[in-house]
Formats: structure tokens, C-alpha cells, sequence
């Protein structure tokens, strides 16, 4: 069989042997240990799939490059054992909703998408049940971390198989923090106002993206308006609370922290500005997962030498981060829903999961609670990684105080929360950015 991988680089996928696929990403096929292939073929039997069978996965393409080498070489080895044909299609991460809805809406495409954030709640009434993989996983594993349960169930039943939580941290230049009297990074949000407001004096601004961006803008405006106490609805999930003294706090926080420390290039940011920004020199300190890094180690080794990471800073209501899961969902068009089944079992056993894992190098957290992951090689091997293990200890779900259900993916997918921030960047009162904010969540939740 070959395996067929689309890098989101050309119109169409293109089709490889499998022997050129594994040698384009240094596999030895004689290797592989294949984990949780299904009890037929434990047992030595044939594959119970029609010969000529494709099955399509559609995922990002990640960040991290290894992981993706990784992810490529365990799609051909199910291929293999399973004797089907394996296509692999990835694109850029902020594509995938709209290929996702554009899917649903033909009723044809991809049997497998994994999506960040939320967005399986936009999709339940499109995805089939995944209990059966999910909880069989979960209960092998130590349980899932509430986010990424969260994300991944709704309606009493699984929509979505968790996959991984990116990790989020702050990255800075440690000698430009030495320059303005800081041996270490601070721990509180008017510490970093300062060092902030030093370092953008002496060229080297904080970088934050402001723009329509599924990861960074939202990381940040969530996790800084839960910091100073803000929080859209009550526990009832229906009770809109975002117009309240802690978000107003934050935004205007946020509104000092713009002029005094921040480059204001960030309003049109994406998810790779910071990075580039940052990896250029032209920005001292930026939130983002360890990718920065990674790329700082194999092409800009001063920049790298130089670098550390730090944990979100502590306000007024503690420590909070906004992760991004990723969750597998399948189908319900898909004429291969057992077979995808069979692929999520595959890379989440154990022995599968910690090459991808590994390959990871700390930009993910496992979405169980299996020690192994917690206390992972991964996580000490390099100390400037070790920041990321803890975010998921402090992390909550959009739509906090509430569930995050379809309604709060809503808001995200909307991006009201980094807009109510925007906005107030752009002139518009804090009070009154709240306010649009509010009403367009009350739109939302009173539907």
C-alpha cells in the first residue's frame, strides 16, 4: 500500500511509496513497534478492510517538525498493518474549522480532523460518539485533565478523543532582562509592567498579537482578564458577568501595558509574529508554547543561548492560563468510523504516543494524568522546558465560570474577548469595550 501525505503546499495531495515516505522522515520500517493495532491482527489474522480502502486524517501542520515525522511514519505503519491506504493531510492550524464546516456541510471529506480549542462543540451534532475509544483511554490513563475533557464531551456523550494540550509560557531575552535590573523573570503582573516598561525603553518591547488568530490572542486575553478576576458567565452557564469590575481591571491593565511595554505592531499579529519578532530581535518577551525555542536550537543559536521561559505572572484573582487542546473527531458522514477508531487507538497507546510525545519536546501536555507523562524525560533533559509541565494545573476552559459548551466556543470562534481588548487599544474606553463585549456575549447566550 502507499501512504499518501498532503503538506497544505499544493492544490492536491501528492502520493509516495511507502519506503520513500519512511526514508523522508529517517523511519526504519523494521523499527516500528506497533501498539495498539487491533485484536485481530494481535491474533494474526487478516485485516477485515476491503482492499482499495482510504481513510483520510486531517490535522495541522505542527509547529514542531519532529512531531510531524513522527505522526507521518505511524500513519504508514497502520496503513500497513490494516492494509488500507492512509492519507495524511495537513494544513495550516486557523484552516481547519473552515475545512471542517466546509466538510460537514458536503457531507464528504476527511473520516478523522484534529482541531484545537473548543470547536467540537460546533461540531457535535456532526461528529460520532467516540465514548467507547475515549473512556477506554481515559481510564488506562490515569483520567484526562478537566480542559481537556472539557473540550472534547458534551451532551452526556464523547464527541472528540483529547489528543494534547499546547503549553503556554513567556519567552525572554535574559540578558536584556539583566540590563534593566532583572535577574529573574517576575512573578506578578506589576512586575512585568516594570520590566516591561524598561525593556521597551531600551528597544526591546513585550510582543503580544492582537489579531484573529485561534491560539496566541486568545491565550493571552483570557488568562489576563481571569488573572484580575473577569470571567464571562456564572456556573448556571447562562448568567452573563463579563461587565464586572475584574475584566474592566484587566483591560485597562492591559490598556497601560500596551502603551508602556508593548510593541504596537501586535494588533495585526498572527499566531507566527511574535515569533518571528522575537527570533529577529526586535522584541524582548512574548507568550508562546517552547516553538520558538525549538527553531532558536537548530537555526539562531545566539538567540537560543540567550533565552529562558517563565510561568504567567500571579494577579489579583492568581494564575491562569488558556490552553489550546487538540481533539480527534470523527465523522458522521465517514463510511469509515471503526477503522478511525482503530487509527485513534493506534497513536494513543502508550508505546505509540510516547514517540510523538518525545518528538513534542514539551510543546504539548498529555491530556491524561498517567505520571509517566507528568515525570517524562521530556520535561528535564532541557530546564528551560520545564516551565510548560505545570500550565495545565492552572489552566481553565473558555466560558468560564460556565461549561464550554457550543455557546462559548461561540464567543471564542468570535473572538469577542481579544476584540473587547482591541478595541480599548484603539481608543474606545475600557468600560464601554466591557460593555460591547457583554452584549454581544448576552446575544449569544440568551439565543
Amino acid at each position: 500500500m502507499s501512504a499518501r501525505v498532503d503538506d497544505g503546499t499544493s492544490g492536491s495531495p501528492y502520493s509516495v511509496s511507502r519506503r520513500q515516505l519512511l526514508k523522508s522522515v529517517a523511519a526504519v520500517a523494521g523499527g516500528v513497534t506497533v501498539g495498539s493495532i487491533p485484536g485481530i491482527l494481535r491474533a494474526g489474522q487478516a485485516p477485515a478492510y476491503a482492499k482499495g480502502t482510504k481513510f483520510h486524517c486531517l490535522t495541522q501542520i505542527s509547529s514542531v517538525p519532529a512531531s510531524d515525522k513522527v505522526l507521518i511514519e505511524q500513519a504508514a505503519e497502520f496503513g500497513k498493518q490494516m492494509g488500507v491506504e492512509v492519507l495524511l493531510e495537513r494544513i495550516g492550524q486557523n484552516d481547519i474549522p473552515m475545512r471542517a464546516t466546509s466538510a460537514i456541510t458536503m457531507k464528504s471529506g476527511p473520516d478523522v480532523i484534529l482541531v484545537l480549542n473548543n470547536y467540537p462543540h460546533l461540531f457535535a451534532e456532526s461528529v460520532a460518539d467516540v465514548g467507547d475509544v475515549a473512556e477506554a483511554i481515559g481510564k488506562s490513563q490515569g483520567g484526562y485533565y478537566d480542559v481537556a475533557q472539557a473540550n472534547a464531551f458534551s451532551g452526556g456523550r464523547w464527541i472528540a478523543v483529547p489528543h494534547g494540550v499546547q503549553t503556554w509560557g513567556w519567552d525572554y531575552r535574559v540578558s536584556w532582562l539583566r540590563e534593566v535590573g532583572y535577574e529573574k523573570f517576575p512573578d506578578t503582573w506589576d512586575g512585568f509592567r516594570d520590566m516591561g516598561r524598561k525593556l521597551k525603553t531600551n528597544g526591546h518591547p513585550v510582543g503580544q498579537a492582537f489579531g484573529h488568530s485561534i491560539v496566541d490572542p486568545g491565550t493571552y486575553c483570557y488568562s489576563l482578564m481571569w488573572c484580575f478576576g473577569g470571567y464571562e458567565v456564572e456556573r448556571d452557564g447562562k448568567t452573563v458577568v463579563l461587565d464586572k469590575k475584574g475584566t474592566v481591571e484587566a483591560v485597562k491593565f492591559n490598556n497601560i501595558l500596551w502603551k508602556e511595554c508593548m510593541d504596537e505592531a501586535g494588533l495585526s499579529w498572527d499566531d507566527g509574529s511574535n515569533n518571528r519578532a522575537f527570533l529577529a530581535g526586535t522584541i524582548g518577551v512574548t507568550g508562546n508554547a517552547p516553538s520558538i525555542y525549538f527553531e532558536a536550537l537548530n537555526k539562531f543559536p545566539d538567540v537560543c543561548n540567550d533565552m529562558n521561559h517563565a510561568a504567567m505572572p500571579l494577579g489579583p484573582a492568581g494564575r491562569f492560563y488558556q490552553l489550546s487542546p487538540e481533539s480527534a473527531m470523527i465523522m458522521n458522514y465517514s463510511k469509515h468510523q471503526k477503522l478511525a477508531k482503530e487509527f485513534i487507538r493506534f497513536y494513543m497507546d502508550k508505546r505509540q504516543y510516547d514517540k510523538w510525545f518525545d518528538a513534542m519536546g514539551g510543546f504539548i501536555v498529555s491530556p491524561t494524568k498517567d505520571p509517566g507523562w507528568y515525570d517524562h524525560p521530556v520535561w528535564t533533559k532541557d530546564p528551560k522546558i520545564t516551565v510548560f509541565r505545570d500550565s495545565i494545573k492552572d489552566s481553565r476552559s473558555v466560558g468560564y465560570a460556565g461549561p464550554p459548551g457550543r455557546k462559548a466556543t461561540e464567543v471564542k470562534a468570535k473572538f469577542i474577548i481579544v476584540d473587547m481588548f482591541a478595541k480599548a487599544i484603539q481608543g474606545l474606553a475600557a468600560e464601554e469595550a466591557v460593555k460591547w463585549a457583554s452584549d454581544e456575549l448576552k446575544k449569544i447566550y440568551s439565543a
